[in-house]
């Protein structure tokens, strides 16, 4: 499928603990598909200064736009995705706050039995997780050694960010996509299917860890494009 219709624009925007450079299987497959793709490179400070960094791509471009966030992500589009050149949201295992809502909030009570994701004590202000265990709460679907740089390579995530709260959740403007990843140990997933609903959200389900969107390209990348062409 090309994108000679719809939206050919793709912004990708990530989480928390990493950075934009794992995007490149979905940005490989949207490309080659003849979709125009940036990846946000968000600090990761706060809210609000992501979502500034979102809207800097989003004004670079040339027509309307499916905007992607996964994990964390996920609040920065919702507070992003107001953006007039914003067609269509896609949540990649991600947070859908609503008004008021921070990632804080939403992660506050979580279901019962659900993995703790093993986030250490703040350090002057930022947010990391155990690197002994990044693997199995995080990347448990990829290679080892794919993993363990995941964990050796962590973005430290700014405490601000996470209590940030959405001002005007996208999802009640703008149609929606969520993909459930089935195995993920840091959002349950019971938790990313209330979100989805609530955002009336198109929803698929694939077999992944939290970082499904690097285990599953081709899977994440369909829904982009499903999204794309609504």
């Amino acid at each position: 499928m090309s994108a000679s219709s719809g939206s050919r624009n793709v912004v990708l925007v990530h989480g928390g603990f990493v950075d934009g450079s794992g995007w490149q299987g979905v940005h490989e497959i949207l490309e080659q598909d003849g979709y125009n793709v940036s990846v946000v490179q968000n600090p990761t400070l706060s809210l609000e200064g992501d979502a500034a960094a979102v809207r800097l791509v989003l004004d670079a471009q040339d027509g309307p736009v499916v905007l992607v966030g996964h994990s964390y992500g996920g609040a920065v589009i919702s507070q992003a995705g107001t953006h007039p050149k914003v067609a269509a949201l896609v949540y990649i295992a991600a947070f859908a706050p609503d008004k008021g809502e921070s990632v804080n909030t939403l992660i506050a009570d979580p279901p019962p039995g659900a993995p703790v994701p093993p986030i250490l004590p703040p350090r002057e202000g930022f947010l990391f997780l155990d690197p002994e265990r990044f693997a199995e709460a995080f990347a448990a679907d990829l290679p080892a050694g794919q993993a363990a740089f995941l964990a050796d390579s962590q973005v430290p995530w700014g405490v601000d960010a996470l209590t940030g709260a959405v001002v005007e959740p996208a999802w009640r403007v703008r149609p929606s996509w969520y993909l459930v990843a089935t195995d993920d140990r840091m959002i349950p997933p019971p938790a990313q299917r209330v979100m989805a609903e609530r955002a009336g959200s198109q929803v698929v389900e694939v077999a992944g860890s939290h970082a499904v969107y690097v285990s599953r390209p081709t899977e994440v990348a369909a829904l982009i494009k499903q999204a794309a062409d609504h």
